[in-house]
């Protein structure tokens, strides 16, 4: 099962080339570039793990597509993604978000109905994926650094 999250989640997945000219525009537009993981991709899961600090004030794709990899390479499967913020209303505002990694295999979530008095029926989503232990939950990632990791050092 494919994870339809954020823009472009319906098209091929983007080559480095195309995730550069993404995090071109987002920069000509003033807003600043975050690059996130999770290894639980729960569509109510929007708090992904920070991948270092936002990049604020980049001039150049090349900072974020830098990033991009460095965290593709650390994590390389769990799901990535790139948010890009616009401040330009007085408060910090996603413009753009799009996956740029997953995993080789994605298991896909599992519907649960529950159903109650007065024929009351509530759904709720499990996934598959989740009945591992974070961090292995898409195969054993030797390069794992353990959650929180807050990645490279910028300075």
């Amino acid at each position: 099962m494919r994870i339809t999250q954020g823009t472009f989640s319906y098209l091929p997945d983007l080559t480095d080339d195309e995730i550069g000219a993404q995090v071109q525009y987002a920069v000509d537009q003033g807003w600043s570039i975050a690059v996130e993981f999770t290894d639980d991709p729960h569509p109510r899961n929007f708090l992904w793990e920070m991948w270092g600090l936002p990049m604020f004030d980049i001039a150049d794709a090349a900072a974020g597509l830098h990033e991009v990899r460095a965290c593709r390479d650390s994590y390389p499967d769990h799901y990535i993604r790139v948010n890009a913020y616009d401040a330009s209303l007085g408060r910090q505002t996603t413009a753009l978000s799009f996956i740029v990694n997953r995993p080789g295999q994605e298991p896909g979530f599992r519907l649960d109905r529950q159903e109650g008095s007065d024929r009351q029926i509530r759904y709720s989503l499990q996934a598959y994926a989740a009945q591992r232990p974070a961090g292995e939950r898409y195969g054993r990632n030797e390069n794992h650094h353990g959650a929180g990791h807050p990645g490279p050092a910028r300075g």
